[in-house]
């Protein structure tokens, strides 16, 4: 049974996978409270390192991918895209951030551009599912027969 809890937190290692899962010394943490809890209080420094801080207490984590992954996608391209996110909060689709990354793996930029978010599979499909080829590129249809191509991610 995973030890990992919101209690002491400086006293785990603390890692969020790119599979969206939180870890506490390479215990998965199931309980989902406690993963969201996590994902609502990471915090990014100005020297680019991860930290989770909920009242008092305090931990340097480690991000493997990105803070924040894409859970869900609901709308279509005549009444545009939402996504939630792991931290249970929703906000529309920025599409003009869509990149595709190594492995085919979509992104986006949240939280007004100021992180990154990996997509989930089960996401990635149901946004995948309005994507279309046209002159050798994928693009998203948006509301007012606008179209998003999507870049490749650099790096």
């Amino acid at each position: 049974m995973p030890r990992a809890g919101f209690w002491a937190v400086e006293t785990h290692a603390i890692r969020f996978g790119k599979d969206g899962y939180w870890y506490a010394d390479h215990e998965r943490i199931v309980n989902q409270r406690i993963a969201t809890l996590f994902s609502r209080h990471v915090v990014r420094e100005s020297d680019g390192s991860y930290w989770l801080r909920i009242g008092d207490e305090r931990a340097r984590i480690e991000i493997e991918d990105t803070p924040f992954v894409v859970t869900s996608v609901d709308g279509d391209p005549q009444g545009g895209f939402r996504i939630r996110l792991n931290d249970g909060t929703e906000e529309p689709l920025p599409a003009s951030t869509l990149q595709l990354g190594e492995g085919d793996v979509l992104y986006c930029a949240v939280k007004h551009g100021e992180h990154g978010a990996r997509f989930l599979r089960s996401a990635q499909l149901a946004l995948l599912e309005h994507v279309r080829e046209t002159d050798g590129r994928y693009v998203l249809p948006l509301p007012g027969g606008h179209e998003q191509p999507i870049r490749s991610r650099a790096g």
